[in-house]
């Protein structure tokens, strides 16, 4: 029987050279391939009867990041091998995170991937040599890829005024509340707006209520 693959790739050139590269190896079948996550998604959905994904990272609509954390909770018995150019630290990280097999960079010889999918579909974990060594970095040393959370200062006025703004009260009504001027409440909605970095109401109550500033 043979080993179906999928393929996940934008480019027309580096498909071809995979495919090439696939085509050496009777055992293998290639069963479909879409140049972005989302296409891609949709083809495996009407067809899931995928041994091996190779999935390249950077594409349109949907990367191939989202698109093996997307696989991995569907379809968690296919296997995946990222197959791409980039060799940065964080995107190592976060594709072994979201759940990939294996990770080889696309300059991989014939025999070298043919190796690598079956290592892989027998339980191993295929790497291109340097990218293992800086995923043994990675593990002695994990790294802190989260973006730190925005610090919002507001003062007490300000959050009374977005309290007020979320209860979709009008900037009279919210100075007669507040015992000041219709002016100074939008002079206070202006600040707000800028220490979030919104634009309107809507933004600013959606952002304040993520972030805990006021209750949702």
């Amino acid at each position: 029987m043979p080993i179906k693959i999928a393929i996940a790739e934008d480019n027309s050139f580096l498909l071809k050279a995979i495919v090439d590269k696939l085509a050496i190896y009777p055992d293998f079948e290639v069963k479909f391939h879409a140049p972005n996550g989302q296409e891609f998604l949709e083809k495996l959905k009407a067809d899931p009867n995928i041994h091996l994904i190779l999935m390249d990272i950077e594409m349109p609509k949907m990367n191939g990041i989202d698109t093996v954390a997307e696989v991995s909770k569907k379809y968690p018995q296919i296997k995946m091998i990222m197959l791409t150019v980039f060799d940065h630290d964080e995107l190592i990280f976060k594709a072994i995170q979201a759940g990939a097999n294996g990770y080889f960079l696309k300059e991989v010889s014939p025999p070298d991937l043919y190796q690598g999918i079956l290592d892989t579909l027998d339980g191993g974990a295929a790497m291109t040599p340097s990218i293992a060594l800086k995923a043994l970095k990675l593990l002695r040393n994990p790294p802190n890829f989260e973006k730190p959370r925005e610090e919002i200062k507001l003062t007490k006025r300000e959050v009374e005024i977005l309290e007020q703004t979320a209860k979709g009260l009008t900037y009279q009504q919210i100075g007669e509340n507040l015992f000041i001027s219709p002016k100074t409440v939008r002079k206070h909605t202006e600040n707000i707006y800028q220490k979030l970095q919104v634009h309107n109401k809507l933004e600013a109550v959606q952002k304040a209520v993520k972030n805990r500033i006021i209750e949702g």
